[in-house]
C-alpha cells in the first residue's frame, strides 16, 4: 500500500494507518518539498505524478494499492496511466477530480476561494495553514483525546512543507481537471469521503463513483475532510476488506 498525502501535509498524515502493517507492506510517500523530501525548483501535478511513477519503478513495486487523499487523489489519478500495470486497486479519500468549481462542475470550491487562500498564505503562512488544519474537521467530530493525538502525532510530529511547495501546489488546486481520465481507470476503486467535508464536497466522490468503471463509495456521517484520522478503526477495517477482495 502506497499512501500519498494532501496539500501542505506529509506522510505523517497516515500515522493511524500504521496499524495496517499486518495487511501488507506500507509505504508513506513524502511529495517533493514536503516532510523529509528535499525542496525542488518546480511543483506541478506533472512533477508530483512523475516522482510517484519513478518511485514505483525504482523500487519495482507491483500489485500495489495506491491510496491518495485530497490533492493526493489528483496525483494518483494523474499518475494512473503510467502506473496501471503496477496497481491492483486505488483508494481515494476526500478527493476531487477538479478542486475549483465551474459552470458544468458544481462539486468544487469557487475559484475565488482558492485565489484567496494563496493571498492569505503569502500574508501569514502559519495562521493560514493552522486554519486549514482546523477546517478539516467537522464540529464535534473529534473528542479531546483524539484531537490531541492528531496534533502530536501528525501536526507536531511532521515538518512544515517548503513555503514555495505549499504556494505553488495551490496552482494545481485552481487549474487541474482530471474528469476525462475517470472512465480510463480500469482498476477497483474505493472512494471514501466525510459527509461534512467543507474542503472537497462529498458530492465529488459521488460524481467520481458514477464515472469510474469499478468503484464503491463510502460516506462517513459526521466527518470532515480527513475521516482516516477521525475514524481510523472504521477506515482501516474497510481498507483490509478492500484489499482482501482484490
Amino acid at each position: 500500500m502506497v499512501f500519498v498525502h494532501g496539500w501542505a501535509m506529509s506522510g505523517k498524515a497516515w500515522s493511524f494507518q500504521r496499524e495496517l502493517a499486518d495487511a501488507g507492506r506500507l509505504i508513506f510517500v513524502d511529495l517533493r518539498g514536503h516532510g523529509q523530501s528535499a525542496p525542488a525548483d518546480s511543483y506541478t501535478l506533472d512533477d508530483y505524478a512523475s516522482d510517484l511513477v519513478s518511485f514505483f519503478e525504482g523500487h519495482a513495486l507491483t500489485d500495489a494499492v495506491l491510496v491518495g487523499w485530497s490533492m493526493g487523489t489528483q496525483v494518483a489519478l494523474h499518475a494512473f496511466p503510467a502506473l496501471r500495470e503496477r496497481l491492483a486497486g486505488m483508494v481515494l479519500v476526500g478527493g476531487n477530480p477538479r478542486y475549483a468549481s465551474t459552470d458544468d462542475y458544481p462539486h468544487g470550491k469557487p475559484p475565488v476561494e482558492v485565489k484567496g487562500m494563496g493571498l492569505r498564505l503569502r500574508r501569514d503562512r502559519q495562521k493560514t495553514m493552522g486554519d486549514f488544519f482546523k477546517g478539516m474537521f467537522a464540529e464535534g467530530e473529534l473528542d479531546h483525546a483524539l484531537y490531541q493525538r492528531i496534533v502530536h502525532e501528525i501536526v507536531m510530529g511532521g515538518r512544515a512543507p517548503d513555503p514555495e511547495a505549499a504556494l505553488r501546489s495551490l496552482d494545481i488546486l485552481s487549474s487541474a481537471d482530471l474528469r476525462e481520465q475517470l472512465p480510463e481507470v480500469d482498476r477497483p476503486v474505493l472512494l471514501v469521503h466525510g459527509e461534512l467535508d467543507t474542503v472537497c464536497p462529498a458530492s465529488a466522490s459521488s460524481y467520481m463513483g458514477e464515472r469510474l468503471p469499478s468503484a464503491r463509495v463510502e460516506i462517513y456521517p459526521g466527518c470532515g475532510h480527513a475521516p482516516f484520522m477521525s475514524r481510523p478503526e472504521r477506515f482501516n477495517e474497510q481498507l483490509r476488506e478492500f484489499i482482501a477482495g482484490l
